[in-house]
């Protein structure tokens, strides 16, 4: 099965282009699944589903055509079928401290739980192999990071963590429970989470597998867009999740220059436009025009659907090597470029704004550094095999 992931910041146009991609897989005869997990759910507008079929579903699978299935994920409901003990804990917990009884049911649907959720329904779909391709729609960039970091994190909590702590509540909580009336976790809670942790197994590696999951960064050419865009693929590439694709949507047609009140919008999103060139390099960019009225309904879809993709299949794999990684050396850092084309002469590399920025004739690349390197400095470069290795230290 392969997975696709659209992920950018909010208002780019995420949910429209994972609809329009979804209609095209199943048009090629794969049957598609494309699940909502931005709470803003508008998957069910982009196909023109009346509200009342939406709440019918419970946050379930509805069915588009014999090919494509989507699914908004509410998160109340899936408290009931897989969170049940450990929400009613958190909202007892939440209760005893005097908060009323709605504020307590709000504070108990903590942050990350629609994101796990969401990583069951990626392995449960995996699992079953009913569709051949599942398509994420994510919420914005930063609740995304959380999504493809949350595996990571859950794995090192149960490993390291969940069985110390269940002991010790094991022993701890009949002696505790005699001095004080706050609730303490029972074992039905912990019981919860192993089932539920038993059901995610294998998910990161799913993640991580650039044949199965793919990222496809959706961009408008802002600049408030492109740089949550670069710092996305940043967090992504550090992930070890692969970005195989970059959607620029909304591109204004350049006709539109001669246009007076649109001809400064052209030329700032061409500039823009070819920066993007050297933020993303080497994956792919597919640029979509701006279209006439606004994308909703299963014609439109398909019209967007051939703005992005052409001919090309988008169950493919578009690109799928890190197009930058930043591994440790002695007291520095290396960071390594892709650059098969690039020779010494007239090349130069130097940080900038917390990037380094390399330049070669009218080659040029932008690396945005990790927060922990952005006290380094490049201090020597070399061309190996095909890559500029480029030496950072303090």
């Amino acid at each position: 099965m392969r997975i696709l992931l659209f992920s950018g910041k909010g208002g780019v146009g995420k949910t429209t282009v994972s609809a329009a991609t979804g209609y095209r897989l199943s048009k090629l005869g794969y049957k598609t699944i494309v699940v909502s997990l931005d709470p803003a759910h508008s998957l069910g507008d982009s196909f023109d589903i009346p509200e009342e079929e939406k709440i019918k579903a419970k946050g379930l699978p509805i069915k588009i055509n014999d090919k494509l299935y989507i699914q908004e994920i509410d998160v109340q409901e899936e408290i009931d079928r897989y969170w049940g003990d450990v929400y009613r804990f958190l909202e007892l917990l939440f209760n005893t401290t005097g908060l009323s009884e709605i504020v307590s049911e709000e504070l108990a649907i903590l942050p990350g739980m629609e994101e796990v959720t969401s990583l069951l329904y990626v392995n449960k779909y995996y699992r079953e192999k009913e569709f051949d391709v599942l398509i994420l729609d994510l919420p914005p960039t930063g609740e995304s990071l959380r999504f493809v970091s949350m595996p990571t994190v859950l794995k090192w909590y149960m490993k390291k963590i969940f069985k110390v702590e269940r002991t010790i509540m094991k022993v701890a909580r009949p002696v505790a429970q005699r001095f004080t009336d706050v609730p303490l976790p029972d074992d039905e809670y912990f019981k919860a989470l192993e089932n539920f942790y038993e059901k995610l197994k294998g998910v990161d590696e799913l993640l991580i597998d650039p044949e199965i999951t793919s990222v496809r960064l959706v961009a408008n050419p802002e600049k408030m867009v492109l740089k949550e865009s670069q710092r996305a693929m940043l967090y992504f590439n550090l992930f070890g999740v692969n970005v195989d694709a970059v959607v620029v949507n909304k591109v204004l047609p350049p006709v539109l220059s001669e246009c007076e009140s649109m001809s400064k919008w052209v030329i700032t999103q061409k500039k823009y436009l070819e920066e993007m060139e050297a933020l993303f390099y080497p994956i792919p960019i597919f640029k979509v025009p701006l279209m006439e009225d606004e994308v909703v309904g299963e014609e439109r879809l398909n019209i967007l659907a051939d703005l992005i993709y052409g001919d090309k299949d988008p169950s493919a794999v578009f690109f799928k090597e890190k197009p930058y990684e930043f591994i440790e050396e002695g007291d520095g850092y290396i960071v390594k470029l892709r650059s098969p084309f690039l020779s010494k002469e007239g090349l130069s590399v130097i940080k900038s704004d917390g990037e380094i920025v390399v330049r070669w004739k009218n080659f040029k690349s932008h690396i945005m550094l990790p927060r922990k390197l952005r006290d380094y400095e490049p201090v020597g470069a070399k061309l190996e095999d095909g890559f500029l290795k480029i030496r950072l230290e303090k």
